[in-house]
């Protein structure tokens, strides 16, 4: 079976040198070998929103947040990715979602 922190290292080595479609290839072959690698969907969401591929970033950073549900950083990159999503299609309705992820990070900050 394939190293999952290997691949993700690989990823990253891709990702420094501008690969954006290597990088997220590899980032999908660690997430195959572990899919509950939170890491490598988070950095995947943020290789997905460079390619313009808001809905598979949003997928990822969603898969964030289910494996890791009281980190409120999660929900802050999730609302980034939002935020993101928002900037490079216009589509206000991502902006409610970036809110609400947002309230979500600072609920947790604050112990519930």
């Amino acid at each position: 079976m394939a190293d999952p922190v290997a691949l993700y290292d690989e990823a990253d080595k891709l990702k420094a040198a501008g690969d954006l479609d290597g990088a997220a290839a590899k980032f999908e072959e660690a997430i195959a070998a572990d899919e509950t690698y939170a890491l490598a969907h988070s950095a995947l969401a943020v290789v997905q929103q460079k390619l313009g591929a808001h809905d598979k970033a949003i997928e990822h950073a969603k898969r964030v947040c289910e494996l890791e549900p009281n980190d409120a950083f999660s929900y802050t990159a999730l609302s980034v990715t939002f935020q993101r999503a928002y900037a490079g299609t216009g589509d206000t309705s991502y902006i409610a979602l970036a809110e609400e992820a947002m309230a979500t990070s600072r609920t947790i900050e604050a112990g519930g």
